[in-house]
């Protein structure tokens, strides 16, 4: 929607993730000076020193620069091939003055190239793309910039689908390297849908590392992001940020608590709506403000259409406003800090230490190839993750603990106790009639742990069971065991308290076996491993099939139905702390308790 109060959000959340450069363009070109001051005042939010441009039509991002609003400039694009660069209404003579006019006022600046470009410009002059490619870093060199945007971009989806196209945007960016121009090394275009593609081009340059890993990562939902997706979106960027810490690679984000982003969104979004207010450009209302602070994307703003938007940007261009008027207003309504913050930037252009090859600022300090030279020698001699660092980036959102495991199961408590009652009839005696059976439930089941990891409740469970049991004129006791919580020693002892040498071993997450009391530990008569795809009706057959073998019968084995789930990577880290739980209050020797039941039936 070109909307500034999500622009402004969505810049201060991308600050504080740790980006180093911000960059947005627009839906409709007019919106570009709107555009620019929403970024760079939500771009102040919460800290200074992240760098901004705004990518619109060449000569108006420059006006734009000229204002302050910007502090780099990336999308001046280059070719390899004479026809392609000289098709519009560009050359490399108009290229190099803009990269002069832009150093002149401390604007730092890339170019853009790579793969691809010249054949979606129709004059590829059938040349190796590499080729091509070297000629358009020989050229940047030549103009003096600093660095350069390359590795496909735009032609990226069109380059991978070449033999060898992703290791030849891998080989763009080492000739950006071997010039000593700053690289933004691609990542840029999402190249693909395959999600096992997208993580296999990401994972060299993460664990590698590059000036810049993602010349364009999309911090916001790929409906929102005008340049097309990005490899990476915001619907990824919690698989980015956890990537990092499964290699320990420093990918330049740090995760960041939903808190301290509600918290940033609503003060970047009641900056730029001071800023507009305190220059007579618009006064956004507090559904507006709300609805943008709370939103993954535009679908869910009630905001500045861009009808509205455009309105505002053609003042802000006619009225001349600058960067220093946005810094006034911020004062003026007491944005204090934010407008310090973005002074500091603008005072950067005035000293042109960024204007260094690799530079970045870290801390309100400039970090780049002259001061932090890539001195790398060998294994062993390059950048090593801090422990401080390490530690950052294993504080991602969402960490299951078993804090958060008791937690969870604590919800489910109270309504459990409306379903069954557990009483405790003392130590449980080996069983004579050959009608009895026994089902053995582990430590924590129904005190501490509630639900299967199915979500079925424990009393469900218990019921079906009990049911089919006696439904073929069994009678079944509950004992709880306390000297072990392995499914398989729970069967095995149940079965060797029960009358009938058919014991049932249930652990609370679900986990189930059917034992003989005459059989190796693990060597059962039914095994039910699959808790989180075990239903209620397999339950049930559980209790008829130990049922049938207490009666002398050889019933079909259940089978729980399998379709390729990926239950180890979705369940395993849950389990292991419920059966911490579940061995937590094991007790060495100690004896089995017969539980009474009661189910009552409760809706």
């Amino acid at each position: 929607k070109d909307d500034p109060l999500q622009l402004a959000a969505d810049a201060a959340t991308a600050v504080a993730f740790g980006f180093d450069e911000i960059e947005t363009t627009m839906r409709v070109s007019r919106n570009a000076w709107s555009n620019a001051v929403a970024c760079a005042v939500g771009g102040a939010v919460g800290r200074w020193g992240t760098l901004f441009q705004c990518s619109s039509e060449e000569a108006e991002e420059l006006r734009i620069a000229m204002a302050g609003f910007t502090s780099y400039a990336e999308t001046v694009s280059v070719y390899g091939t004479e026809k392609s660069f000289t098709d519009g209404d560009d050359t490399p003579w108009s290229k190099a003055f803009l990269a002069a006019a832009y150093a002149s006022r401390g604007v730092k600046m890339r170019c853009t190239s790579g793969a691809g470009s010249e054949l979606l410009m129709g004059f590829h002059e059938a040349k190796s793309l590499l080729y091509l490619e070297a000629r358009c870093l020989c050229l940047q060199r030549g103009m003096g910039v600093q660095g350069t945007q390359n590795g496909g971009i735009d032609g990226a989806p069109l380059t991978a689908t070449i033999p060898g196209g992703v290791r030849e945007l891998m080989a763009e960016n080492l000739i950006a390297v071997w010039l000593d121009l700053e690289c933004a090394s691609g990542n840029d275009a999402r190249s693909t849908e395959s999600e096992i593609r997208v993580g296999a081009k990401i994972l060299p340059y993460l664990i590698a590392g590059s000036d810049l890993i993602c010349s364009g990562m999309g911090s916001i939902l790929k409906y929102d992001n005008s340049f097309n997706p990005s490899l990476i979106n915001g619907e990824e960027l919690e698989d980015y940020l956890v990537l990092q810490r499964d290699f320990e690679a420093d990918g330049g984000l740090t995760p960041l608590p939903e808190s301290r982003a509600i918290e940033l969104r609503e003060r970047a979004v009641a900056a730029i709506a001071a800023v507009f207010e305190e220059l007579g450009l618009s006064t956004p209302t507090e559904d507006m403000k709300t609805s943008v602070v709370y939103a993954s994307g535009s679908d869910d703003t009630r905001s500045l259409m861009p009808r509205d938007v455009s309105f505002i940007s053609e003042a802000i261009k006619e009225r001349g406003i600058t960067v220093i008027d946005a810094v006034k207003a911020l004062a003026n309504r007491g944005f204090r800090e934010e407008a310090e913050n973005l002074l500091n930037v603008v005072k950067l252009r005035l000293s042109g230490d960024y204007l260094q090859t690799s530079a970045m600022i870290r801390n309100g300090r400039i970090v780049s190839a002259v001061n932090d030279p890539n001195d790398y020698l060998g294994p062993g001699s390059g950048y090593r993750v801090s422990e401080e660092r390490r530690l950052q980036l294993n504080d991602i959102r969402d960490v299951l603990d078993q804090k958060e495991v008791l937690r969870s199961e604590a919800l489910h408590e109270k309504d459990e106790a409306r379903h069954i009652r557990y009483r405790n009839l003392g130590p449980a005696a080996n069983g004579s009639a050959t009608d009895d059976l026994v089902i053995g439930i582990s430590p924590a089941f129904g005190l501490k742990l509630y639900r299967t990891t199915a979500g079925h409740r424990l009393s469900e469970v218990l019921g079906a069971m009990l049911d089919a049991i006696r439904a073929r004129g069994l009678k079944a006791r509950v004992v709880r065991f306390r000297h072990t919580a392995d499914t398989s020693f729970l069967g095995l002892s149940a079965a060797r308290l029960a009358g009938s040498g058919i014991g049932i071993g249930i652990q609370a997450k679900g986990t189930a076996v059917i034992h003989q009391r005459d059989r190796q530990p693990h060597n059962n008569l039914e095994l039910f491993s699959n808790a989180p795809i075990t239903r209620l009706e397999h339950y049930r057959a559980l209790g008829a099939n130990a049922a049938a073998y207490a009666l002398g019968e050889m019933p079909e084995p259940i089978v729980v139905p399998q379709r390729g789930e990926a239950m180890g990577s979705r369940y395993h880290a849950r389990v292991a702390l419920i059966y911490a739980i579940e061995t937590g209050l094991t007790e060495a020797g100690a004896a089995p308790e017969e539980v009474d039941v009661v189910l009552t039936g409760a809706k």
